[in-house]
């Protein structure tokens, strides 16, 4: 007998997604060796190997690069996420953050419209699709069936990268639509959100009982703080589109979760947010998750935002031989020796999530010590492995277990994009025309990075040491120079400027 069919309300919101629209267009993928001459160049003089994995990352990645199958609805070319021949949500949110620094050579950003194309027409999108046939892997009201909901996240770090707004009258509407399908189908009568272990991206954490493929009727506090964070981009980006209607109704749902979590989630004894129970109760287990609230900074109180930090610092909880543990070693489940996947191995994502967040909240030093120890134990397993893994273990300088080899994949934000960003320390804020460099790496020869792309056509050459400072640009734009006790701001115009830093 066949199986009845019912066709679910529809969102107005959805007419307005282009990509339902596009057809895929034959765009070529430039070898590794064209692409090569366009991508950054850091300049590490005392750290040959850092430089190896840089290049190493570049080439895998590059060689995960896809067309879509014909007949798979797939809209544009895609960075694969090197794990199952399926286009993730979660993963393709993190991969564009270090491909972005290759977009002269090849549109990592294309890999989300491949989503916003399956949108289906209540806003609802599947996270995991199959690349080859383009169908969902869950339906919508499976529990795993999305999330995390981060897509908005991305969309506004690449603008703030690159400058390009030139995404939002496109990307917007679907991504409203997806934020009210989350809202209708994800919150409890409170409005906090739940999620599973699975849609989380967070499989087998032990925060929630059982609940790898159910929420067991918690509130989720790293669901909560992503939807705030969703509120707080989706009503800037309105803004810029001059929707003040929606600006309200955005503005007013973030406030309303920031006082939600803050009332509920929060736990005195701990200094931490924590998942509850239907009850009320605390989980006993402190999630790296939980950090996706330095992400926006207004969601902490300033009296919690120390306590809540210093967890970071500390031995017994995320301050272990390879940070940052994906929960910390003081909460239940912890697992010392491999990590065992999300009981306390260390992911790229995640770390990244969570130095991302502390360079929001002016934690630069904490977030430069941070990547250069996940770098090191990074590069100590590449060394005697040849390859980067999915996750690492927490305590010793090897790959995690379960952990995929060969892994670019996400992986690649820490040789790439963390190494750019919070080793090194260059930061791009290009609608300002602001370029930040946090000099914090303890070196006596000059470093930096050549061939840096800024905005859409420009490019930079930043070389320092501890007296000087030679910018090579074909743009102008203002240059911030900080380290532990200096703090310069000058204006750069085309072409070279020395900057003397005694």
């Amino acid at each position: 007998m066949s199986q009845p069919t019912f066709t679910l309300p529809p969102d107005p919101l959805v007419d307005k997604n282009p990509f339902r629209q596009r057809t895929y267009q034959v765009t070529s993928i430039p070898s590794f060796n064209d692409a090569r001459p366009l991508l950054p160049v850091p300049v590490l003089p005392e750290h040959p190997g850092w430089l190896e994995m840089y290049w190493r990352a570049w080439e895998m990645a590059w060689s995960n690069l896809r067309r879509p199958k014909s007949g798979s609805g797939l809209v544009a070319n895609f960075v694969d996420p090197a794990f199952n021949d399926h286009l993730f949500m979660w993963d393709t949110c993190f991969m564009v953050q270090f491909g972005w620094y290759g977009r002269r050579a090849f549109d990592f950003m294309g890999s989300l419209d491949n989503f916003y194309a399956k949108q289906h027409n209540d806003g609802y999108i599947c996270r995991e699709i199959d690349s080859a046939s383009g169908l969902d892997f869950f339906h919508p009201f499976d529990p795993n069936g999305t999330g995390p909901n981060i897509m908005a996240w991305t969309e506004w770090r690449y603008f703030r990268a690159t400058g390009d707004d030139g995404r939002f009258p496109q990307v917007f509407w679907p991504l409203l639509a997806y934020h009210n399908w989350c809202r209708a189908h994800r919150t409890w009568p409170s409005g906090l959100y739940w999620a599973t272990g699975l849609s989380s991206g967070m499989d087998n954490q032990p925060r929630v009982p059982d609940s790898r493929l159910y929420h067991r009727h918690w509130s989720w506090i790293d669901a909560s703080f992503q939807a705030i964070l969703d509120c707080r981009v989706l009503e800037q980006i309105a803004a810029l589109l001059e929707e003040p209607d929606i600006v309200q109704d955005l503005s007013g749902e973030r406030e309303t979760l920031i006082r939600l979590v803050n009332e509920r989630m929060w736990s005195d004894e701990a200094n931490f947010y924590l998942d509850i129970d239907p009850n009320g109760r605390y989980s006993q287990v402190k999630s790296i998750g939980a950090y996706w609230a330095l992400l926006d900074r207004g969601a902490i109180p300033e009296a919690r935002l120390g306590p809540f930090v210093q967890h970071l610092r500390e031995g017994w909880a995320f301050k272990v031989a390879h940070r940052i543990p994906s929960q910390s070693a003081d909460s239940e489940g912890y697992n010392a020796g491999t990590g065992n996947y999300w009981r306390g191995g260390v992911w790229p994502p995640t770390n990244y999530m969570a130095l991302r967040g502390l360079r929001n909240i002016g934690q630069d030093a904490l977030a430069h010590t941070i990547a250069v120890n996940h770098l090191t134990n990074i590069w100590e397993v590449y060394q005697h492995t040849d390859t980067f893994w999915e996750n690492y273990a927490p305590e010793a300088a090897s790959p995690g277990e379960p952990a995929k080899p060969d892994f670019v994949g996400w992986t690649g934000l820490s040789p790439i994009a963390i190494l750019l960003e919070d080793v090194i320390g260059l930061q791009v804020d290009w609608p300002l025309r602001r370029v930040l460099w946090d000099r914090r790496l303890e070196t006596e020869a000059a470093y930096g990075v050549r061939n840096y792309p800024l905005g859409q056509e420009g490019t930079l050459e930043i070389l320092g040491d501890q007296t000087q400072v030679t910018v090579n640009t074909d743009v102008s734009f203002t240059l911030t120079i900080r380290d532990g006790s200096l703090n310069l701001q000058t204006a750069v115009p085309v072409g070279v400027t020395t900057i003397d830093l005694t």
